[in-house]
């Protein structure tokens, strides 16, 4: 692999420059710990030519219990950070989190109490060992209240993986589909990396995150990026698809 510390300017950048899945806010989940961790990754960041980060913390049952009165601190810390450092004052951060549909979404969902990403997005996770009860009605009930829905990463959930039909039918009903970098890199392994390739291949990915939780993953990204798999082959079929930069106020 190449060392992310000694790129050169033939380093590929990505074709969009919104991130609508990252783990990048300080200290509220198992992505970055510090300020200071926070500060590499968007430099690593704005290396693949990501100019907006939506910060999208997990919010799940008992691991990661977050609700804006935990997030929106950590947030206005690392904005005033980012403000005093030079080479990312410019880079635009948005507020949000990653929903893993259970008991305490359920709760925190009855209080109106999520963070939209701009435009009404709004990041939902499946538990990984099966699809949620009602899913298809919690679904129609956000759209229904003005949210637009974002599955993220269907291809790490396999429950899904020999049921493409199952895909299909979420996607036609307007669910937007976020796939995740590291998985069209093999991070998670090749079923995962395979189910990825599919829905590139039937046009269902609209949104790409590098879902990053620290430098390790920076790294597997940008080396995939550098490959002619991925600029000759799997560029020219997402970039007709890919709406992150509609992620807009």
């Amino acid at each position: 692999m190449f060392n992310i510390f000694h790129r050169n300017k033939q380093d590929t950048q990505l074709f969009f420059s919104t991130d609508v899945h990252s783990h990048i806010l300080p200290g509220v989940d198992h992505g970055a710990q510090t300020v200071e961790d926070s500060l590499e990754m968007l430099r690593a960041e704005r290396r693949m030519g990501i100019a907006r980060v939506v910060l999208t913390s997990h919010v799940t049952a008992e691991t990661f219990e977050n609700t804006p009165d935990t997030l929106r601190p950590a947030f206005e810390t690392l904005k005033q950070a980012v403000a005093q450092t030079e080479d990312l004052c410019h880079m635009k951060l948005f507020l949000s989190a990653e929903y893993r549909m259970d008991e305490f979404w359920n709760k925190q969902y009855a209080l109106d109490n999520q963070i939209a990403m701009p435009g009404n997005y709004i990041l939902m996770e499946n538990s990984f060992h099966q699809e949620l009860l009602g899913l298809d009605d919690l679904l129609f009930d956000l759209k229904v209240k003005g949210y637009k829905p974002i599955l993220a990463h269907p291809e790490r959930y396999s429950y899904y993986a020999m049921r493409k039909q199952r895909l299909e039918q979420l996607h036609t009903t307007g669910v937007k589909f976020q796939v995740n970098l590291l998985s069209l890199a093999g991070y998670f392994g090749q079923h995962c990396r395979e189910t990825a390739l599919w829905l590139v291949k039937n046009g269902m990915v609209d949104m790409l995150g590098t879902d990053m939780h620290g430098m390790d993953h920076a790294r597997v990204i940008q080396d995939f990026i550098n490959t002619k798999e991925w600029r000759n082959k799997l560029v020219p079929q997402l970039q007709p698809h890919i709406i992150n930069d509609l992620v807009r106020d």
